[in-house]
């Protein structure tokens, strides 16, 4: 088997994403979809959620809390049998807050058999570090 065929098939990823994480890979299926077959802006929405609380959680080394979205853009639509992947990159940490950079991308079927990767979102998630009270904590080294 000639695996250089199946080297050239892979997606290039784009140069912008270097220095973002990979934290959800995600495929989103017909219930999160209107019926045009586009998904939900709410879901995608939560997916950037999850994404940037995981990375929050790392970073923080303790439980997490949404308390804001700054910024958000949708630039293109999701669509059925797209494979999501969210990336994500801090970008301020405060005394009890940290706010992570999310970028949603598309892994797209074009034309010619090849994939290619989309942004379609991108947004600023603030989240608060807490205690076992549910109280803010101070992020160490903050």
């Amino acid at each position: 088997m000639d695996r250089t065929k199946f080297k050239e098939m892979e997606p290039e990823l784009p140069e912008e994403l270097k220095g973002r994480v990979p934290t959800l890979k995600v495929i989103p299926l017909l219930h999160d979809s209107n019926p045009s077959g586009d998904i939900f802006g709410g879901w995608i929405l939560s997916q950037m959620d999850l994404a940037g609380a995981s990375r929050a959680h790392q970073v923080v080394g303790g439980r997490v809390v949404t308390v804001g979205v700054e910024t958000m853009a949708f630039h293109k639509p999701v669509f059925l049998g797209d494979q999501v992947s969210f990336y994500t990159k801090v970008f301020k940490v405060g005394n009890t807050s940290i706010t992570i950079k999310i970028e949603s991308w598309a892994l797209r079927h074009g034309s010619g058999g090849k994939y290619a990767y989309i942004k379609v979102t991108e947004g600023l998630y603030t989240y608060v570090h807490i205690d076992e009270h549910r109280k803010p904590a101070k992020i160490k080294d903050a």
